[in-house]
């Protein structure tokens, strides 16, 4: 009885020694401890994703990966895994396993070695939010504290779901949702059972036991967890032995990227970084949804690409990158060796000459696989000799490679091609006219050879671009459509550049007397002077300024007429959308929205809208103008300018009395008469049958959309330094560029090359030429499927028979007349006299006398 009282005496002792040194603890640690309560509202770090419009993934920004789900989402399974692997008491236990700790402090006795840390799911929780994976006996105690808390505080699944959204699972991935799409390419709930064990077992050691770094460890370490899952009767026999008998599959996925836009995502990612901070921007769970329609997008990037391969390729082949071999071919690991010290840019591969044929060269690709070029493939590669010469077409393939080289290649459509990286620049931008929502942004070939972005950054020179807003500000000081300006040499030199400066037209050639809307249409330079001149040069500033061109940006002389100024892409968009909304300054904008973390929209735009109190109108009618007896028409309704479509706007429009109303720049009546002329660059005039009939400068777009609801205007600087074309229909803005990075290089010209189509472009480069054929190809699928929107006359505008000749009223029905509009008030009033030769038709400001000269 003696020896039993001291054993309970002992046993008592310590127990209550246990007590005070855990209360003791307790207390010294308390200071230390953090609030769980945090972990109620805790917002887990997720990366900045980028969409469309239309909710494709356009990018991800942030260190880790992470989607966090809710516990109802992730496959029980996958749960059980985790609990058979990690903590299989954990429905049992108050965050804090006996069994586990005793285990734990048995193997540390024996072997002398800290293996097992007998963490539960709850302490590991603690750890992940609150502590360092330090292997301290302090950091263990303050663990057990806190998981103590944390099981006061919240339910067993709510610890749960906090654990498998917050585990570091190997690969940048957090969580289970993020190591699904890293591992596997999948959602969680398209896990095969092999694949959930998988990820299971990474806690333990998730740098080292990953299948992409240690595929052998991670297959082990699956199977241990297939064997726990078993042990404990989560899956059957059968389930096992199935699971365990397959491979491991794994291998990385990147972010799934719907829509690769790199210089939106740029744009979008430098804002939030400007506006919340770069710690908060990259992990704060932000969804940013942008204007950009997906569709459009991807049109505009193939536009470009097109449109910059045919003009690289037409202007000749530059030649090899260098020589691998030159007489006894190397073995093929020595080739893909020296093939893979080159990169590759975008789709543009490096691939090695291995043999050629009288028209056809067999290539090595860095991946070992072996491809033929056909002679479509070749026969563009005249050898470059500078900008503006080309060599002779090849005939056969040693015209143009030799065996050993190392050469570019790409895949275009079917076929592989010999293939270079362009020199020359482009861009392409398009914006919904109603409110400026940007469509599509392109700013560059490539992003990965240049992240400078040419629709925002780069300013250059406008060239004739420029030419319907001067003819804008003539329209609105009395000039009309049908006025008739001297198209014929200056010869009073304007002096403020400190030479005297004459513009030419391009080409060298004069007509005379000349209507302003085919003087417009055929871009005429000295027409465009003598308009400025009729203005006035501060006039027209003023009115540029109002189109949103900077006002310091703007040249102070005569060249303003021909495009001298640089401006950004973006503003040449922009101001072209005044025509097609109906004369309304809209702000460019590409955020729609915002959402928070919690999917809570914290930002929407509310741009201002093109349209006025009373745009919101009924539909016109089919008689919508009537004739009078004098060969006049006149059209007094008017019908909405475009409809208002976009996403953005849906809850956003004009019927919204909240809505921001944009500022009209230019009247209905004008914006609609130089939208008539900018048809004519496209679709030309006259009668062709009769020999009067003539072409605009943007001929081959008629050719490739052919429907009648665009207009637009092309753009060529002194030696074609850069080149543009800006087009439009009512729904839809578009602006493409054209040139070097360089501005001292020119774009040159090119020879006819035999071996090209018979629609091959050849000569001086120019807007129509260089810049035309990507608005063209952009515009024609962009459009594609769309009715055509024709542009109803507003109020005040009537249209009257006139004579080709001398823009005056015509009594004739006949090829020599055609109706054209006006403001009412501005029309002829008197009559064309037949045969007659009158002197004295057309208007020339300051230099009447000079048309003869």
């Amino acid at each position: 009885m003696k020896w039993l009282k001291r054993i309970l005496i002992t046993f008592f002792s310590l127990f209550l020694l246990g007590i005070i040194t855990v209360t003791a603890t307790y207390f010294y640690v308390l200071p230390d401890l953090p609030d769980v309560a945090t972990l109620k509202n805790v917002q887990l770090q997720t990366p900045l994703k980028i969409y469309s419009q239309d909710g494709k993934l356009i990018s991800q920004f942030g260190e880790k990966r992470r989607i966090p789900l809710e516990l109802t989402q992730i496959p029980k399974p996958l749960l059980q895994a985790f609990i058979a692997t990690e903590d299989s008491r954990f429905y049992e236990h108050k965050g804090v396993d006996p069994v586990g700790v005793l285990r734990a402090a048995i193997v540390m006795v024996t072997t002398g070695q800290k293996r097992q840390g007998a963490s539960t799911i709850t302490m590991q929780v603690a750890r992940n939010f609150f502590l360092t994976r330090d292997k301290k006996f302090i950091r263990k105690i303050k663990e057990i504290f806190i998981a103590l808390h944390i099981e006061q505080l919240l339910t067993k699944d709510e610890i749960l779901e906090l654990y498998v959204n917050r585990i570091y699972l190997g690969q940048r991935a957090y969580g289970v949702g993020a190591a699904a799409q890293v591992y596997y390419g999948k959602d969680v709930s398209e896990l095969t059972l092999s694949e959930m064990a998988m990820i299971a077992g990474l806690p333990k050691a998730p740098s080292t036991m990953n299948p992409i770094s240690s595929p052998k460890r991670a297959f082990a370490r699956r199977n241990v967890v297939l064997m726990r899952m078993h042990d404990v009767g989560y899956i059957t026999d059968s389930e096992y032995q199935n699971a365990i008998g397959e491979p491991l599959t794994a291998s990385y996925h990147g972010a799934e990227i719907d829509l690769y836009s790199p210089y939106i995502s740029e744009m979008v990612r430098d804002y939030m970084v400007q506006k919340y901070g770069e710690e908060e921007a990259y992990t704060g769970g932000y969804n940013v949804y942008t204007t950009i329609d997906s569709r459009l997008q991807k049109e505009a990037q193939q536009a470009v690409r097109d449109n910059v391969f045919a003009y690289d390729e037409r202007h000749g082949y530059r030649g090899a990158i260098s020589t691998i071999w030159t007489d006894i071919a190397p073995s093929n690991d020595q080739i893909l060796a020296a093939l893979a010290k080159t990169q590759a840019v975008d789709d543009i591969q490096p691939a090695a000459v291995m043999q050629l044929d009288e028209q056809t060269a067999t290539v090595m690709l860095a991946s070992g696989q072996q491809v033929t070029l056909d002679w479509e493939g070749i026969n563009w590669a005249r050898k470059y000799i500078s900008d503006r010469r080309q060599g002779a077409a090849p005939k056969t393939a040693s015209d143009v490679l030799t065996a050993g080289e190392m050469v570019w290649v790409r895949l275009n459509g079917e076929h592989w091609q010999l293939s270079q990286i362009p020199q020359v620049s482009s861009a392409i931008v398009s914006l919904a006219p109603h409110d400026g929502a940007i469509q599509t942004l392109v700013g560059g070939f490539s992003f990965s050879m240049s992240q400078y972005n040419r629709i925002t950054q780069a300013k250059r020179q406008l060239g004739s671009n420029i030419k319907p807003f001067i003819y804008t500000a003539a329209l609105e000081k009395g000039y009309t459509l049908a006025t008739l300006i001297n198209n014929a040499p200056i010869n009073k030199p304007d002096l403020r550049q400190g030479t005297a400066w004459r513009p030419k037209n391009s080409p060298d050639v004069y007509g005379g007397p000349t209507r302003l809307k085919v003087g417009l249409a055929q871009s005429v330079n000295v027409m465009a002077v003598r308009a400025l001149r009729y203005v006035g040069l501060d006039n027209a500033i003023n009115k540029l300024s109002e189109f949103g061109f900077n006002r310091e940006d703007l040249n102070r002389n005569e060249s303003l007429a021909l495009g001298s100024p640089s401006v950004t892409p973006l503003k040449v968009v922009t101001a072209f959308t005044s025509f097609a909304n109906g004369g309304y300054l809209v702000e460019p904008y590409f955020i729609d929205r915002i959402d928070d973390g919690y999917g809570k929209t914290i930002e929407r735009a509310q741009p201002a809208l093109a349209c006025d109190d009373d745009d919101i109108v009924a539909p016109a009618t089919s008689d919508s103008s009537a004739m009078t007896a004098d060969n006049t028409e006149t059209f007094v309704t008017e019908q909405p300018t475009a409809s208002i479509t976009s996403d953005s706007a849906l809850a956003y429009n004009c019927a919204n009395p909240a809505a921001h109303k944009a500022k009209r720049v230019v009247s209905k009546q004008v914006a609609f008469l130089i939208t008539e002329a900018l048809k004519s660059v496209i679709w030309g005039g006259g009668d062709w049958n009769h020999g009067t009939g003539w072409n605009g400068t943007a001929w081959r777009a008629a050719r490739l959309i052919k429907r009648h609801d665009i207009a637009g205007k092309t753009g060529t600087t002194n030696e074609s330094r850069d080149t543009w074309f800006s087009g439009f229909n009512p729904t839809l803005v578009t602006t493409a560029w054209v040139g070097f990075d360089d501005h001292s290089r020119e774009l040159g010209r090119t020879a006819w090359n035999p071996n090209g189509p018979k629609s091959q472009i050849s000569g001086a480069e120019s807007g129509a030429k260089s810049a035309g054929p990507a608005w063209n190809q952009f515009m024609y699928h962009a459009l594609q499927g769309t009715p055509e929107v024709p542009m109803q006359p507003p109020e005040g505008i009537v249209s009257v028979r006139i004579d080709l000749a001398t823009g005056k009223l015509s009594r004739k029905t006949d090829y020599t007349s055609e109706f054209e509009y006006f403001i009412q008030g501005t029309e002829p009033t008197e009559y064309a006299q037949e045969n007659s030769d009158d002197s004295n038709i057309f208007i020339d400001s300051k230099a009447t006398n000079d048309l003869f000269q």
